[in-house]
């Protein structure tokens, strides 16, 4: 189950200031507005709380982001503002925070600002630029309070290197949601004395979160039973046009894989999965022997459909896939299997299910 990314923004600022310099908290809202605007994006939900100016509001900012269930908080220091406005957002919502020290601009116009002649106004403009000012008390503060945090430091506009840290970061917790929320399948057993692969399922619930469902072998034998032949056949085509099928392959073996393909399409929609660790030896049951024997295309197709499933109960293995294939990278569970010291290359591969939307580019090392 994937949900929306919540994606909590607030900037900050002193209320003293507002009415001492006119046009200023305006100024600096627009601000706020611009960086919202940036980190939108399809799947993602911006919770903006405007300009946080004193203790009180910071605390209302706490509870407002507990109640939106923000997955991260993007802090957007525009001006000095007391420490005190931002501990009791980031104590109340305890997510992930990335402070942005952005600047408007690359430079003060020092010109411009000189010709003003109007200290209040000149005080006014040099605030609108002192975003880095109340940067160290807030990471003091933070450090203090045991409160992680990370700073990205640039210009508010045509800083592309700062942006595209912005967006890393957005990446990074869109992976996190998604593995929050993620239901991964294991279905058989580890292979007999595969020690480095068996893992503490409990840590990766803590670690990632999400649930882990077993799922019986048994099952996906009583839902393969119920495949019609029609749709066995469709599914055939659907591996010709899809794989490179050999000419020497059966068309009896084809039948059995589509068999079991539709099969485990319905399993991972009943158990609502989103990915699978399988290994199962099926022996001394023919009908078992003859599912977990024809997997292969059917777990292939559902990797390329964003449910990544990994063969010998390679629990690590098939969370690696997961983060990689919603960054939009894919992965795939594969070996070592030899070394080329001519060409200088690894070989590599598996008999198990592969990513077929990967694409592997000549060259690379």
């Amino acid at each position: 189950m994937n949900k929306l990314l919540r994606v909590g923004l607030f900037g900050i600022g002193l209320e003293a200031y507002w009415a001492q310099f006119h046009g200023l908290k305006e100024r600096l809202e627009s601000y706020v507005r611009i960086v919202a605007g940036r980190l939108e994006r399809p799947g993602v939900e911006v919770i903006n709380l405007g300009l946080i100016d004193s203790p009180e509001s910071a605390m209302e900012a706490g509870h407002a982001f507990r109640r939106e269930d923000v997955d991260i908080i993007f802090l957007y220091v525009t001006t000095y503002a007391l420490s005190s406005t931002v501990l009791p957002v980031l104590q109340r919502a305890k997510v992930p925070v990335v402070i942005l020290n952005l600047q408007p601009t690359a430079a003060i116009d020092y010109a411009a600002f000189n010709a003003m002649g109007d200290r209040t106004r000149m005080t006014g403009d040099w605030l609108a630029h002192c975003s880095a000012c109340p940067v160290p008390e807030i990471a003091n503060v933070l450090n203090r309070a045991g409160i992680r945090f990370h700073q990205v430091t640039g210009v508010l506009e045509d800083d592309p290197e700062c942006w595209s840290e912005v967006d890393a970061w957005i990446e990074a917790a869109r992976v996190a949601n998604v593995m929050s929320h993620n239901r991964l399948g294991l279905m058989g057993h580890y292979y007999n004395g595969m020690l480095d692969i068996a893992t503490d399922t409990t840590r990766q619930i803590a670690t990632f979160g999400g649930h882990i469902e077993i799922v019986e072998v048994e099952e996906l034998a009583v839902l393969r039973r119920e495949v019609s032949d029609a749709n066995a056949r469709e599914r055939v085509a659907e591996f010709r046009d899809t794989f490179d099928v050999q000419a020497d392959c059966m068309e009896e073996e084809l039948l059995r894989a589509a068999r079991t393909s539709l099969a485990l399409d319905a399993l991972v929609a009943r158990k609502n999965l989103g990915s699978l660790a399988y290994y199962h030896m099926g022996s001394g049951c023919p009908e078992l022997e003859d599912v977990i024997s024809s997997v292969i295309l059917g777990n292939s197709l559902l990797t390329a459909r964003g449910i990544p499933v990994a063969g010998e109960y390679e629990v690590k293995n098939v969370q690696a896939m997961k983060i990689l294939d919603t960054f939009g990278a894919g992965g795939s569970f594969t070996e070592y299997y030899a070394m080329d010291f001519n060409d200088d290359v690894v070989l590599m591969g598996h008999d198990g299910p592969g990513h077929i939307n990967m694409r592997i580019q000549r060259g690379l090392r």
